[in-house]
């Protein structure tokens, strides 16, 4: 980490203290441990989990690994698991370890009253903590019209234009799951026929990979999600920061649904050793000053009502979020899938 690095993440970290944990007038001093497994694989989250230490006596033994990694861990381990809390990314997956038993409902009127309910199981097994919305990203020198939906991702406009991440990856299975909530599965395939003939190189690497494509001209538009801009936006790298700059943001379906949001969340493991204190970790995520971490450290949105979104993000512009229940397109995967598969988008 270098020394400007470290000074940002310091007086961040500073400024969350001061801040206290508003919001969640529950959480208090206490003792004793939490085990948290996560895979945000993000190193600003430091500043989150010291926090949370500070603040309640509380010490994070962390384990960081893949999603997938993560669960079949869980599974193995069984009731034998010392995972107390499951951190991860996308709803899908959050889904995901919900089905496989994994997770345990949580009776808190905090998390009830601070997490949407679009953005949290409705039986309270999983809550969102950030969100990340996936937009269209476009060359601005080269595109003067570019499409403000994803149905007009498949247009024959944009043949050979467009970028991005395989069917594999669970953001673009939980994108489609989302249009096959809106559109139904006939014209789900039809869309992702289009698009998969309009990609302008077979889908490789993750969104930071795509926005690069695109300033690097092998494509002119790019499916992604707002944080990877935004932290090439706020690079210390010169050559990131000229990256974004070649680059502008379409909030996709303002006219209609509105733009695609996902989140990453967690939950409290079935067989946590520690309950009391997973449950006054979750608290703590959905307080003011753990969501204004989110945002500052990370480039993604708030999910509390109220908790002002970075500097940068604000510049983007409000929109109008698709509040489709995330459980129903994270359930909407799998089929989700196989709709990519057949219509050639691989």
């Amino acid at each position: 980490m270098s020394n400007a690095s470290h000074a940002r993440r310091t007086l961040l970290l500073g400024t969350v203290l001061a801040a206290g944990l508003v919001g969640v007038p529950t959480l208090a001093a206490a003792q004793g441990e939490l085990n948290l497994y996560s895979s945000r694989h993000y190193d600003t989250d430091e500043a989150l989990y010291e926090n949370f230490t500070e603040q309640t006596g509380i010490t994070i033994n962390r384990i960081e690994a893949g999603a997938d990694e993560l669960i079949e861990r869980m599974i193995a381990e069984g009731a034998n698991s010392p995972a107390d809390v499951l951190l991860t990314v996308d709803a899908g997956r959050l889904e995901r370890a919900q089905q496989a038993g994994l997770f345990q409902p949580v009776d808190s009127e905090v998390l009830e009253e601070r997490v949407p309910d679009y953005l949290q199981d409705p039986e309270n097994f999983w809550f969102g903590f950030s969100k990340r919305a996936r937009v269209i990203m476009y060359a601005c020198d080269r595109v003067e019209n570019p499409p403000q939906t994803y149905e007009a991702l498949a247009d024959d406009e944009w043949e050979g234009r467009v970028l991005s991440r395989s069917s594999t990856n669970i953001y673009s299975q939980s994108l489609t799951g989302s249009i096959l909530a809106a559109l139904g599965p006939e014209a789900t395939e039809e869309w992702a026929r289009g698009l998969a003939e309009n990609f302008a190189r077979e889908p490789r690497g993750g969104d930071t990979d795509q926005i690069r494509a695109v300033a690097a001209g092998e494509g002119d538009l790019a499916i992604s999600n707002t944080y990877y801009l935004g932290n090439l936006i706020r690079s210390e790298n010169p050559e990131d920061r000229a990256v974004a700059e070649q680059i502008c943001v379409v909030f996709p379906n303002q006219d209609g649904r509105g733009t695609h949001v996902n989140i990453s969340g967690g939950g409290v493991a079935a067989n946590a050793p520690n309950p009391e204190a997973a449950k006054l970790f979750l608290e703590y995520l959905a307080s003011d000053s753990a969501q204004a971490y989110f945002a500052e450290g990370n480039s993604e949105y708030p999910v509390v009502e109220g908790v002002a979104a970075p500097e940068w993000i604000q510049t983007l512009g409000e929109f109008q979020e698709d509040d489709l229940s995330a459980e129903t397109f994270a359930q909407n995967n799998a089929d989700a899938l196989m709709i990519m598969d057949r219509a050639g988008w691989k």
